[in-house]
């Protein structure tokens, strides 16, 4: 028993949290094997001089995880398919998702969250339709957030949407004619090239460099007549860039002169620990926020709040929001302002951001010596493919067997042609710490 149980002293984090944690990765690393018996309750508080209640909610957590299973008086066992490797749908769908180190505070949190919410009953505002752009109670909170980051919101400013994608796809349906083009950087996130195709809408591709889009070309697109520009500011999708605070200030100034739509998918805004101010709190009056919950907490939520440039804007993009997909689910907006109002979200975000951290310096050795960038509190990489190495498509299938999440840089261009081959790799998700060693070992190998 004791060999599972020795790094309980390394945990900062409540006992429960560091019990229930020590049993994941038993299982995970084979220390604890499938129908292995688990000390009893009372004996393990004993020895560890805890209450009883701190291991039952371990082993309570560790049962809804799926890893151990109680037999009455004969107490719990490793299930006997909590040895098997978990599923991991990152490495299938290519989707960056944020890293889960372990028992962190995510199931716990929604757990005591829904609970919380549903008090109430079945006569709970929460299981009905919601009004169109969302309840009142969570643009309230959303709009305090916003003002927060330094941009000054009203509630009637805000529009709860379902998930980052369905605020983007509403917006340039909302604000943008067919025809219209948008400056966007050459490599860019592939959900706007799709959304923007689908809505006839062109896109002027702009230079950009390690500092993020270019102001200078932005500034060139918008005189040859595009009318909005699309930038990811902060650890950008995929190429990892972040705006400084003096290009941020230069590209509202640009907006702001060339009367441009301004659509800023902040998806991991709040990720650093000193976050930079968004690029609306320079042009409030042009620029539509997204704030999304899928990059820094989960895409499970399907949950981003986006600030509108003001109420009439806000309203004509919930109507399109609610003819498209009727409303967020309720009991995760919810969810969300619950946090926001408690200060778990801060810590939810804190501990992404520190598994992050974590998984670079895991991976920067091996990496040491190739073309690449990453965000230093992000957790997905761009590598550029040296000359002669396989490719994009062939790294693809080879390595996503091993659990990477792995996308041909081809696939983020707005147009490919002559462009150096690249991959994007996703660091995040479900994978545990020695399996990526292992695949990012095996993508070195194959380089």
């Amino acid at each position: 028993m004791q060999s599972w149980l020795d790094h309980l002293g390394d945990h900062s984090g409540p006992k429960y949290l560091a019990i229930a944690d020590a049993i994941e990765q038993a299982v995970r690393t084979g220390t604890l094997r499938p129908g292995e018996r688990l000390p009893p309750q009372r004996e393990l508080a004993a020895q560890l001089g805890v209450d009883l209640t701190t291991v039952t909610r371990a082993y309570g957590m560790a049962r809804e995880a799926g890893l151990i299973e109680g037999a009455g008086r004969l107490g719990s066992y490793v299930r006997n398919a909590a040895g098997l490797p978990p599923a991991d749908l990152s490495g299938d769908s290519g989707m960056i998702m944020p890293p889960q180190p372990g028992f962190a505070l995510l199931g716990d949190a929604m757990h005591r969250g829904m609970a919380a919410l549903l008090r109430a009953g079945g006569q709970s505002p929460l299981l009905q339709y919601q009004p169109t752009g969302g309840a009142l109670r969570d643009r309230q909170e959303a709009a305090a957030a916003y003002i927060a980051r330094g941009m000054a919101t009203g509630a009637d400013q805000v529009v709860i949407a379902a998930g980052g994608q369905n605020a983007l796809h509403a917006i340039l349906a909302s604000a943008l004619e067919r025809g219209d083009r948008i400056a966007a950087p050459r490599i860019t996130y592939p959900g706007l090239i799709a959304a923007a195709r689908q809505l006839g809408l062109g896109i002027d591709p702009v230079a950009a460099d390690t500092g993020g889009i270019d102001p200078d070309a932005v500034q060139a697109a918008a005189v040859a007549g595009a009318k909005a520009i699309y930038v990811v500011p902060t650890n950008d999708n995929p190429t990892t860039a972040t705006l400084d605070l003096e290009r941020r200030l230069w590209l509202a100034a640009i907006v702001r002169r060339h009367g441009l739509t301004l659509i800023e998918d902040d998806a991991y805004g709040l990720l650093p620990a000193k976050p930079l101010p968004p690029l609306a709190a320079f042009a409030p009056e042009r620029s539509w926020h997204i704030a999304s919950v899928s990059k820094i907490v989960s895409p499970a939520l399907r949950v981003a709040h986006v600030r509108a440039p003001d109420a009439a804007l806000a309203a004509r993009l919930a109507g399109d929001i609610h003819a498209a997909t009727v409303m967020a689910p309720p009991l995760n907006a919810a969810l969300v302002t619950h946090w926001l109002r408690e200060g778990s979200f801060a810590d939810l975000i804190a501990q992404v951001r520190a598994e992050g951290i974590a998984r670079q310096r895991l991976v920067a050795p091996l990496l040491a010596g190739l073309d690449h960038a990453a965000h230093p509190e992000g957790y997905h990489l761009w590598l550029r493919l040296p000359g002669g190495a396989p490719r994009p498509a062939e790294l693809t299938a080879r390595l996503r067997p091993l659990g990477l999440s792995i996308v041909a840089g081809e696939r983020f261009a707005v147009d490919p042609a002559g462009m150096q081959p690249a991959l994007r790799i996703s660091i995040g998700g479900a994978i545990g710490h020695e399996r990526l060693r292992r695949a990012i070992e095996g993508l070195r190998a194959l380089l």
